[in-house]
């Protein structure tokens, strides 16, 4: 390996724009409502809730890739990234999925 490619390789995040989700499904803001209970703004400004607790307390949780998000402490790690609801461990919910929903009724129930 050259001496300088590494550091060409770290520079890449410099030359490249970040992606920005235009979609209007694609999700813009999150905030944290109380555990299991997020509120979600998306691209085109709408708004609603996404409810995991019946979910979350549910035992059909268990050995989903959800069933970490009991602990309220992942649970608040909660992000939004390239325009989804996404979690440490590869968890993560479909913004197009929660769109419909939500534009339908409101908020978005899972169980």
């Amino acid at each position: 390996m050259r001496e300088n490619e590494a550091a060409e390789a770290d520079r890449a995040t410099e030359v490249v724009p970040p992606i920005e989700p235009r979609a209007a499904w694609r999700v813009r803001t999150i905030r944290i409502i109380e555990h299991g209970l997020l509120e979600v703004t998306f691209m085109d400004e709408t708004v609603g809730t996404v409810d995991m607790r019946p979910l979350l307390t549910g035992a059909g949780v268990v050995g989903t890739v959800f069933e970490p998000l009991r602990d309220s402490s992942l649970f608040a790690r909660a992000s939004v990234h390239l325009g989804a609801v996404e979690w440490p461990g590869e968890i993560d919910l479909a913004p197009d999925a929660m769109y419909e929903e939500i534009r339908a009724h409101g908020h978005w129930i899972l169980n």
